[in-house]
């Protein structure tokens, strides 16, 4: 079942890449914040690369300035994750977080089959903000496209 505006982010653990792999909890990345989590299929693939990241790393301050912390969330490992925001310039605050067994995008409900393109089970692009754990705003994309995702939907879309 997908998650929905007024659910609650569901238990899960994510890792980052500092000074090791590091877990982290999704209580201890939403919980008492304002976040914004935005999903791409994979780091390094041409949208994600040429738009979807780049638009949050343009858009950090905007953020910042609202008091909202921003997570990009990947089905790839953590190395992965640390070589693409090397890559991308991704700033300090833009946390990059692996799901690497896509765990934490099932338990969403927000899945998907990449295997036609050798891709393996991904997570689907979107975007949701989530004050104090709980989601209040959910942006979730068509199959191929990239509107309701990017930085500026989802600033528009907070107020």
């Amino acid at each position: 079942m997908t998650i929905n505006v007024g659910d609650k982010i569901p238990l899960a653990t994510l890792n980052t890449l500092k000074d090791g792999v590091q877990a982290v909890t999704t209580d201890e990345l939403f919980k008492g914040r304002k976040v914004v989590l935005f999903s791409v299929p994979g780091a390094f693939t041409p949208t994600c690369s040429a738009k979807h990241l780049p638009g949050y790393v343009e858009k950090m301050e905007e953020f910042k300035a609202r008091g909202i912390d921003v997570a990009c969330m990947s089905v790839n490992d953590a190395f992965v994750m640390d070589a693409w925001a090397r890559q991308q310039g991704v700033p300090d605050g833009l946390t990059m977080l692996a799901d690497g067994n896509g765990a934490f995008a099932e338990a969403l409900g927000l899945k998907f089959d990449a295997s036609a393109f050798g891709m393996g089970e991904r997570a689907k692009r979107f975007a949701l903000y989530a004050e104090d754990g709980v989601v209040t705003v959910l942006q979730v994309e068509a199959p191929g496209e990239f509107r309701v995702s990017s930085a500026e939907a989802m600033l528009a879309a907070i107020g």
